[in-house]
This record gives structure tokens, sequence and C-alpha cells, in this order.
């Protein structure tokens, strides 16, 4: 647990999966008063989805960090934070179940960090991922969360590890398209891949440039290998 303080401490957290699902990671750090990261850590998940990876990010930052101490939290992940703030009430009024009677996916993750959340003093803040010059700590979160995820290792401060390094987020050639394919397929979604006339931002968060594969999704146009990602039905 980091000590008990009483002024603000300013933290990011952020999941990786490589290939959607595939080899995934998490990680979270918190900053000092000039936002440089002075504490971190990161994990792997074996094989899990980009949505239980970033759900347990949030998980693993609330466990480290005293409930006492208020809390703002850099997240690029809508899912995320609007599971746990938006969907989250009515999702346990209507015991668990979406608004369509079906069961609140990563229900778990969900439920246990409303548990961790409560009597807490906590300000979520959405940064875009993947900027230039965009929020160094979501920046490290990333980096370190996709590390993670690459390599299955654990990670951190307090195991003297050296800041986690820029990781290209590489899916194994032919693994997506087969996935993505698949499972499509059974639900009746076209499987065409284009290539983007503009830039734009994927519902996992991460944004695609000018000229990369995109993918029809649920909710328009994304990566192709995001064309599976779990989708909350509030």
């Amino acid at each position: 647990m980091i000590g008990v303080m009483l002024e603000r401490v300013v933290a990011a957290c952020d999941g990786a999966s490589k290939g959607n699902p595939g080899p995934a990671g998490w990680a979270w750090v918190v900053a000092d008063g000039d936002e440089t990261p002075t504490r971190w850590e990161a994990g792997p998940l074996g094989t899990a989805t980009n949505n239980v990876a970033e759900l347990t990010a949030l998980e693993r930052l609330l466990t480290a960090i005293a409930p006492e101490v208020p809390l703002e939290i850099r997240m690029d992940s809508q899912y995320a934070m609007k599971a746990v703030t938006t969907w989250q009430p009515g999702w346990k009024r209507k015991g668990w179940k979406t608004a369509a009677g079906k069961p609140v996916a990563n229900q778990e993750l969900v439920a246990r960090i409303d548990e961790l959340l409560d009597g807490r003093t906590v300000e979520f803040r959405y940064v875009p991922a993947h900027q230039v010059d965009g929020d160094r700590l979501n920046d490290f979160a990333d980096r370190a969360a996709s590390q993670a995820a690459t390599v299955q290792q654990p990670a951190g401060s307090d195991l003297g590890s050296p800041e986690p390094p820029a990781a290209p987020d590489v899916v194994p050639a032919g693994q997506a398209r087969r996935r993505t394919t698949t499972k499509t397929a059974r639900k009746g979604t076209s499987s065409r891949t284009i290539k983007a006339k503009f830039p734009g931002r994927c519902l996992c968060g991460r944004s695609y440039a000018a000229g990369e594969p995109i993918a029809k999704n649920a909710q328009g146009w994304g990566h192709p290998e995001c064309r599976t990602a779990e989708t909350a039905d509030a």
C-alpha cells in the first residue's frame, strides 16, 4: 500500500491485449507534483481481452493506494471508465444484467472495482491514447502494459525495473484476422477490411492513421483485431 496522504494523487492505468483476445497485461503509474512517474507496477494476464486488461489495471491501482488518498485517475479506455461509473449503477439495479437482460461482461472485475471505489474520492479523467505530446502518465502506463503483455513478466519500480520501452502493438501474423473472421461470421457481420481514408479512433481507445487497415464493427470503424472486442449493452 502507498502511504496515507492528504493531498490528491495523480495516477494513470492502462491495459493491453495483443490480439484481443491475446497475450495481455496491465499497468498503473503514480506521479509526483510535477507529474513525473514515481512509482509503477505492471503484470501479465496470460490470454485476455483488452477490456479485461483495462479493468484489471484499474483494480490493481485502487488496491495499491490507500482508500483515504484522493485520486485523479487518467485512462484512455472509455469502456472501463463508463463500466464503473455510468453503467454500473443500472447494472446493479437490474441484478447485474444489461438492458437486454444479458449477464454483464466482466462482472466480477466491475463489482470488485465498485467495492474499492466505495467511500473514496476519485476523479476519472479520460485522455486520448497514442497522441503526439499526449498525457505522459498515460503513455507510461501504456508502454508498461504493452511490455507486460508482450513478455508476460511482472515489472515495476519496487522490482527495480527500468522505465518501460516504447513497443509497437503487434498482432501475430494472421492471428487476429482468423479469429475475427470466425467470430464475425457467426454474428453475420462483414469481415471486409479497407484502408482508412482519414485518421480516426477505434472503440478500444487507440487511434489509427490514414492508410491503415480498418474494419467495420458495431460502433463504427476501427482496428480489425478489435472487431470482436467486448462491448457493453447498457
